[in-house]
């Protein structure tokens, strides 16, 4: 009888297993979820294409060609439209930007990857400056996910500066957080390092956090920004989840940031 339930257990952990190997880019990545919004743009903004695999759907915003152009990379789940009132705060600064939807997000064709993902981000990067839009001009900024496909553009490479949102060590040490009692270092497919990479960073960088995250620990970001070459800032707020409020301190520091790049 124990013999019996001994192998039932087994069994049911091997199908787990299996599933989670097989599945696991569906629970990473989460294209079709919607946080309804209310908000609109408050702004005007040039719908645009770049040629990737496929074509990917991006939104600029050109307010001054002396103003340095952010470019924003989004998180795991969502649209476009779901970050308007972040756009909206940066709408305000002395920037410009560009946001795009990785391949299998907005309506894009393809299926995301990590390496799908970075091959987006790098030929967002080669469409600026095309438009003759330099690194030394560019400010990349992640958000949760695209944290780490913001790190993957950024290394060794002279970008006016990074904007880090709540961001993660490794996507390993997220699985081990979430599935700790399967082999997830043996199963993972999208690694997204950036703790290995964060080193490589030559661009002055700013580390927003919330600690009340419950997705993404704070620690992590925490280590990040310790193991982040100066110069180097932060702004942890006390009260955030992993959505951070976008309220008056947090746009100032970003602002402040922005205003004092070279």
């Amino acid at each position: 009888m124990v013999l019996n339930v001994s192998l039932v257990i087994i069994l049911i952990y091997f199908v787990i297993t299996i599933f989670l190997y097989f599945y696991q880019r569906n629970l990473l990545y989460h294209p079709n979820f919607n946080s309804k919004t209310s908000n609109e743009l408050n702004h005007k903004i040039e719908k645009i294409s770049i040629q990737s695999d496929n074509t990917l759907v991006a939104w600029y915003h050109k307010k001054n060609e002396n103003f340095k152009t952010l470019v924003f990379f989004h998180g795991n789940a969502g649209n476009l439209s779901n970050r308007i009132y972040k756009l909206n705060e940066l709408s305000k600064m002395n920037l410009n930007y560009l946001i795009f939807a990785y391949r299998g997000f907005n309506g894009n064709k393809g299926k995301p990857t990590e390496e799908g993902l970075y091959k987006d981000a790098d030929n967002v990067i080669k469409w600026l400056k095309s438009k003759n839009i330099l690194e030394n001009q560019i400010v990349l900024y992640g958000e949760s996910l695209g944290t780490a496909i913001s790190v993957n553009v950024a290394q060794y490479k002279e970008f006016a500066g990074i904007i880090l949102e709540a961001p993660f060590t490794s996507m390993l040490e997220m699985g081990q957080k979430y599935y700790p009692i399967f082999p997830v270092k043996y199963l993972l497919k999208d690694k997204f390092e950036t703790i290995k990479k964060i080193k490589n960073l030559r661009s002055p960088i700013l580390i927003m956090h919330g600690k009340k995250d419950k997705i993404v620990p704070f620690e992590m970001g925490q280590k990040i920004y310790n193991l982040s070459n100066n110069p180097k800032f932060n702004y942890f707020n006390d009260y955030d989840d992993h959505m951070m409020e976008y309220n008056l301190d947090l746009v100032n520091s970003i602002n402040s940031f922005i205003n004092n790049l070279n």
